[in-house]
């Protein structure tokens, strides 16, 4: 074999190897499909559950707010600069296009949990709305996972493009959301245990520093070990892919069925021409 006849072998053979696999020769090597898909995983989790960004927009209105009410002891004024900052969070969010349902949920919340507070004359009533979502969500959790329907499976399941298929056609993520439910269900209760009690025998400032340092960390355990058992279930079916895939398919059966009929169509006329014109003769 001549050099140029075995340049050319050698190329076609690379060429053939990259078309095997096309992440050989990328830049940075192949892509370990694991890596990917705890890098999904982070990410459905941080987009369902508002990010970093979201967990600062649920505790800052209330640290401002018992930090205002431990130096003015004034629930109005405390409240009042809780609302105006969840609404200039709120704003923030809607100029830069940012997710409507964590805006405005931030801005009702607090708003509810102010209103709620002045008309009693009781500034631990700012923290009972959040509190009693908290202890219902928590239930929800646990008693969602006992019924075989788990919450993080409805919450999660859009997000990650397979909906609803993890029930029928993936028990092992099923199980998977089962334990990340009983997870958060576990982690909110334990959080309910602790602040019902400040609630009932302590005052508001302590009430209020107890919810502020409650805020991030359980969250952040909870989607920590919330990763910690999806990255290891089974990879989650796209349903989305495959009612497009479906979609396509059906798309391109009617352009071949519609290929067929016309050239069935030309044959008959071209069939009608050539009797015609024999007739004729």
């Amino acid at each position: 074999m001549t050099p140029p006849d075995r340049q050319v072998a050698q190329t076609a053979q690379a060429e053939a190897a990259r078309a095997a696999d096309p992440d050989e020769g990328a830049p940075g090597g192949p892509i370990a499909p694991q890596e990917a898909d705890e890098a999904a995983t982070k990410a459905a989790f941080f987009e369902a559950f508002g990010g970093v960004r979201g967990m600062v927009e649920t505790t800052v209105p209330g640290l401002v707010f018992v930090l205002s009410y431990t130096i003015s002891r004034s629930i109005e004024t405390s409240a009042i600069l809780a609302i105006a900052l969840s609404v200039v969070l709120a704003a923030m969010r809607l100029v830069q296009r940012g997710t409507v349902k964590h805006a405005f949920g931030g801005v009702f919340g607090v708003a509810f949990g102010a209103v709620f507070a002045m008309m009693s004359g009781d500034a631990k009533n700012f923290y009972l709305p959040g509190m009693l979502y908290t202890l219902g969500l928590g239930v929800g959790y646990v008693v969602s996972s006992l019924a075989g329907f788990p919450l993080l499976g409805l919450v999660l399941g859009p997000v990650f493009r397979e909906n609803l298929s993890w029930r029928t056609r993936n028990p092992g993520r099923k199980r998977a959301y089962i334990r990340a439910s009983y997870v958060w269900g576990a982690i909110l209760l334990t959080k309910s245990a602790i602040t019902f009690p400040i609630y009932f025998w302590g005052d508001a400032t302590q009430l209020g520093w107890l919810r502020v340092a409650l805020g991030i960390p359980p969250f952040l355990l909870a989607v920590y070990l919330t990763w910690i058992i999806l990255v290891k279930a089974p990879p989650p079916i796209d349903v989305i892919a495959e009612m497009e895939a479906a979609e396509r398919e059906a798309e391109e059966a009617e352009k071949a069925d519609r290929a067929q009929k016309a050239e069935r169509a030309t044959e008959a006329e071209a069939g009608t021409g050539e009797r015609a014109h024999e007739a004729g003769a």
